[in-house]
């Protein structure tokens, strides 16, 4: 059972929250251990979009963060109402099986944060290892669990198909906090990620909300800056993300109290 004090989305009241307790607390409610030693996850969802030219796609449930922003769907906040166990061989056969009916060649988790369940992770991404219709994994990540612990990027390390992109939140440690929920302190985590993934060879994108009508300025040019100083390239192409008008990006903006018209 979940207790009442798990962060559900953001309220103007809501309690910040330490981001690596809250994964593990999730990581309880989406992940499983099978009896041959694979480690299930939750998923609400597999088919394709036609971004990055059309990738095959399977939506876990369950983060670590509540960004007022955020697009994905409720099984975000309720991770015990939503959602099946998959295998991690069941997950790539899925991811295969897509790539080959549509036609593309990339492959990703998205939805919630799939460092949660690292095991499961690490074992999907193995599978890809050995699909050749699949030519690319895309890990799309907050960064805070690679950030936290480098064993974690040491383990995604020995994968080849394997692409990272680092979704930031935000330039400072006090807006990082009002758009996620999580403490101050760990915006940093989010940085680190991105020096530990180079620093083991991963092939490593940025991106990061810098929306006008939610980020300053000088809050932009602090998210460039910091970026720069781990690698000037990644800054040069760090992709720049606007919020869309989702159905529970607007809920969730409303509930925090954040009017994006002002």
């Amino acid at each position: 059972m979940i207790g009442s004090e798990y962060p559900r989305y953001l309220t103007k009241t809501s309690k910040r929250f330490n981001p690596i307790e809250l994964a593990e607390i999730t990581r309880k409610i989406v992940c499983k251990t099978c009896s041959d030693g694979a480690e299930a996850r939750k998923y609400t969802d597999f088919y394709v979009v036609w971004v990055y030219q059309g990738i095959a796609t399977g939506y876990v449930v369950g983060c670590n963060l509540r960004c007022v922003f955020c697009w994905s769907d409720f099984s975000r906040d309720y991770p015990e109402l939503y959602g099946e166990f998959y295998r991690p061989d069941e997950v790539a056969e899925k991811l295969r099986r897509l790539c080959v009916e549509e036609g593309v060649e990339r492959a990703r988790i998205s939805g919630g944060e799939p460092t949660i369940c690292l095991d499961h992770l690490v074992q999907v991404v193995e599978e890809v290892e050995h699909i050749p219709e699949i030519e690319t994994f895309l890990l799309e990540t907050n960064g805070i669990l690679l950030g936290y612990d480098e064993s974690y990027v040491k383990k995604l390390a020995q994968f080849k198909k394997l692409i990272v992109r680092v979704s930031l939140k935000a330039g400072t440690p006090e807006e990082f906090s009002r758009r996620t929920g999580a403490l101050p302190e760990f915006h940093e985590l989010q940085f680190r990620a991105i020096r530990n993934l180079l620093k083991h060879g991963i092939t490593t994108y940025v991106a990061a909300v810098t929306d006008p009508r939610l980020v300053k300025p000088e809050e932009r040019r602090e998210i460039f800056r910091k970026t720069s100083e781990i690698d000037p390239v990644l800054a040069q192409i760090l992709e720049e993300e606007t919020i869309d008008p989702y159905e529970t990006s607007l809920m969730r903006l409303e509930a925090a109290g954040i009017d994006l018209s002002q």
